[in-house]
């Protein structure tokens, strides 16, 4: 018998050692190297030779001679699907979506599914629910159950076989942690499964021009489980977030070869699934009718559109020596970068205040358009001054106190006047040449005028 081939491979980082040690080299974490067996070379060339029908010779080729008009993107029925994927979905891709349990992600795609069915082939196939259990879902979530075809199988060999007899134009695999290739003496879930069953699910999605879905689990930090050559190996990587007890769920795009990455698409969880939310500012804006201090609205820029989002400070004296700075949906260390420069350039010491922030609705900001915003929440916090409901803020802040503009600006404005507010604070280089109707834009360069334009 010939000796069974072995390697070392980081969860993490993907590098590969050939031995084990404590700590990865290259991304520095510790215990995150596991064995993983190579698979034969015999193996292997039966996997890339007999295994798939649609393989065609290779030959180098001009891009110019390339046909794209044999791979049409298609709707996913879903809008906000659509946008985040980049404008739909492309034949042969390979697209991951990941996830906290209990997010909805065997929801989302048992809709997506069902509705496509109706016009094309879709085959689903579930490795952790039995077929009563996804039926069940079906017929509670009232959805059509007549044309998807369904398969409970995890050996990922098998799924391609039975799919070629079908020729499905879309499939759903959920999920990638408890598919299993045969060749690889190791567990499902393992880092030696979870990659070679990743190769070759995305190997016969692209040889035989078949959108997938691939269901993808995280770990307690909130990471895509499995080893980072997962996420290199597939074209687009989504994420389904939101809190188990909330209602709203976004849909964010890390990696997409189709289209621009940091996607945002929303959803709303009802007793029938997931529904679209076309205005997701609305549901960020939702504030009360009362001016409250320490409330800012700011427009930040997702993907290819704009969104409205509230900001929140609670600037209290702190009992202890060493005051919290405390930030929810924003950058920890921003936030005490700019309380430095609040505190050199607008003459406002919080040194011995506690600092809290949050940005409502759960989102997510990591551009840096929210400083300007972010500073005068501090403010009307501190100050006990609430700032006008129409007000709108948005700017870059320097270390040196000047403000500095950001991408899109007269679009965020735009955006904010359609909302019905009448003033905004924003960059200088980010005043439209041109008036806005019914916006009221005040220009600054530096925060002192920032501050003085709040008097």
């Amino acid at each position: 018998m010939a000796k069974r081939k072995t390697a070392y491979v980081c969860s993490d980082c993907g590098a590969e050692f050939p031995r084990w040690q404590g700590q990865c080299s290259e991304c520095k974490a510790w215990n995150t190297i596991s064995e993983f067996v190579v698979a034969s070379a015999k193996s292997v060339a039966r996997q890339t030779t007999s295994g798939y029908a649609g393989q065609t010779a290779a030959k180098i080729e001009t891009l110019n001679t390339i046909d794209l008009a044999s791979l049409p993107r298609f709707t996913s029925t879903f809008k906000e699907l659509d946008r985040v994927l980049g404008g739909g979905i492309v034949p042969g891709a390979a697209m991951l979506i990941g996830g906290s349990p209990g997010a909805g992600k065997s929801t989302l795609l048992l809709q997506v599914m069902c509705q496509m069915a109706k016009h094309e082939t879709a085959l689903y196939v579930t490795g952790e629910e039995s077929l009563q259990q996804v039926a069940m879902r079906a017929k509670r979530l009232n959805l059509p159950d007549d044309k998807l075809m369904m398969l409970a199988e995890t050996n990922v060999e098998t799924i391609c076989d039975l799919a070629l007899t079908k020729k499905p134009k879309i499939m759903v695999i959920d999920s990638i942690q408890v598919m299993h290739v045969s060749d690889v003496q190791s567990a499902p879930g393992s880092v030696s499964q979870v990659r070679e069953s990743a190769a070759y699910l995305t190997r016969f999605a692209k040889q035989n021009h078949i959108a997938m879905f691939i269901v993808g689990h995280v770990t307690k930090d909130g990471n895509l489980a499995g080893p980072k050559v997962l996420e290199h190996c597939i074209d687009s990587s989504m994420m389904l977030e939101g809190e188990s007890d909330g209602r709203y769920r976004t849909l964010r795009s890390h990696k997409n070869r189709f289209g621009a990455v940091n996607e945002l698409g929303v959803f709303a969880m009802t007793e029938k699934g997931l529904k679209e939310v076309s205005n997701p500012s609305a549901i960020f804006l939702s504030r009360g009718d009362n001016e409250t201090p320490g409330s800012s609205v700011m427009v930040i820029w997702e993907g290819t559109r704009p969104l409205l989002v509230e900001i929140q400070a609670l600037v209290d004296y702190s009992q202890m020596s060493n005051p919290r700075r405390i930030a929810v949906g924003l950058d920890q260390n921003r936030l005490s970068m700019l309380l430095a420069v609040l505190h050199r350039h607008g003459n406002v010491q919080m040194n011995d205040q506690d600092v809290f922030v949050n940005v409502v609705g759960g989102v997510r900001v990591s551009e840096t358009s929210a400083d300007l915003a972010l500073l005068l929440a501090m403010i009307s916090s501190f100050r006990n001054r609430s700032l006008p409901k129409e007000l709108i803020v948005f700017g870059e802040v320097g270390l040196a106190g000047e403000i500095r503009p950001v991408p899109n600006g007269i679009e965020r404005i735009v955006e904010a006047a359609k909302h019905g507010f009448k003033r905004a604070i924003v960059p200088k280089a980010n005043a439209p040449k041109q008036p806005i109707n019914g916006m009221t834009v005040v220009p600054v360069a530096r925060l002192s005028e920032a501050l003085d334009a709040l008097e």
